[in-house]
């Protein structure tokens, strides 16, 4: 998890999401603002209702979002604001359990890495 000043309220998101820019992948969206008055971006992770009805597993897409953002932190611009908002089919991709074949953290990670390559 990331520390509150890193994360983004909720007044701030609902500026993110009428004034922002978005930028996709196939399943990750992200929408952002850029604010002079911060220093360090501020960043959150939204699962709506359509990836899933049951809010252990929304809350565990949320959960993986900021492990994994929390290695690529120094990657953001400095004066972002941002939400990252996940896909219908998200919790397929991202949410089942590693196995040999398959690393959801890994995949959701190329996500992340694929966003903030654009961005920049």
């Amino acid at each position: 998890m990331l520390t509150q000043k890193n994360r983004t309220d909720r007044k701030t998101v609902e500026k993110v999401f009428k004034q922002g820019c978005f930028v996709n992948s196939t399943n990750l969206s992200f929408k952002y603002i850029k604010y002079p008055e911060i220093d360090s971006p501020q960043i959150s992770f939204t699962a709506p209702k359509s990836v899933c009805k049951r809010a252990v597993g929304r809350n565990l897409l949320r959960r993986r979002g900021y492990a994994v953002i929390r290695k690529y932190f120094d990657l953001l611009p400095k004066n972002t604001t941002g939400v990252f908002v996940f896909g219908k089919k998200s919790l397929d991709i991202f949410g089942k359990k590693k196995n040999k074949l398959y690393n959801p953290t890994l995949n959701l990670e190329n996500e992340i890495k694929e966003i903030l390559n654009k961005i920049h």
